[in-house]
């Protein structure tokens, strides 16, 4: 598989041996929109390589209220998925699809042993979950330390760059999902950033109308 080495910065300090083996075990998978790739309920599902589309990483409390942690992107690397191949780490989250996707899904067992083996893998893999978590413990902090209106006006900032127009198409479950909130608290608030000029609601969507005003009630929440 041609393409893999792209993501491995590491693919130069490998032998020949070890760049066949990730190569070989390299299986190119296809999502929908909102299937899941990886679950808390799975056995250790592999590295997942985006090569396109986004991926949704998130947990979900025993109340069954979610929060995202973060998001994956093309040329992204997902290894919590793998979350095995790092020992004595424990840490259940779900991986979704955002939008029809494609990933090369590398074997644990294969990755597990090539870290073993070469340094600059299990440096460079070391690096990825130190970035990852510290976007968990980012999360985490706005979650216990930052008000309602702050997250959501963030988020929707966040959701209309993604979008490109302004336009943001996520339902209000789907935006209380990525903050850990409830829809109906959620909703409240929208139409609270309706009142207040900052955004307008229809059916299936919501317009920014003044991201200024938005940007500067979400500023605590910039990273």
């Amino acid at each position: 598989m041609e393409t893999i080495k792209e993501y491995f910065p590491f693919w130069n300090k490998m032998s020949v041996q070890q760049q066949m083996r990730l190569s070989d075990n390299g299986v190119k998978r296809s999502f929908k929109k909102g299937e899941r790739l990886h679950a808390v309920t799975a056995e250790c599902t592999g590295v997942l390589l985006v090569t396109k589309g986004r991926l949704r990483v998130y947990t979900v409390s025993e109340e069954g209220k979610e929060i995202t942690l973060y998001r994956l992107f093309e040329r992204d690397m997902c290894l919590l998925s793998a979350s095995c191949i790092i020992n004595s780490l424990q840490f259940d989250v779900t991986v979704s699809a955002e939008e029809d996707s494609e990933v090369i899904n590398v074997s644990a067992d294969i990755y597990k042993d090539i870290m073993s083996e070469n340094a600059a893998a299990a440096n460079y893999t070391n690096e990825i979950m130190a970035s990852r978590f510290s976007e968990v413990m980012w999360v985490l902090d706005q979650v216990l330390n930052k008000k309602l209106d702050t997250r959501l006006a963030a988020l929707l900032i966040e959701e209309s760059e993604l979008s490109g127009n302004g336009v943001i198409t996520l339902t209000h479950e789907q935006l209380a999902n990525h903050i850990g909130s409830a829809r109906e608290v959620v909703t409240r608030m929208l139409k609270y950033f309706q009142n207040e000029g900052m955004v307008k609601l229809s059916r299936g969507s919501i317009e920014i109308t003044d991201k200024k005003r938005l940007s500067e009630t979400a500023e605590p929440s910039v990273r």
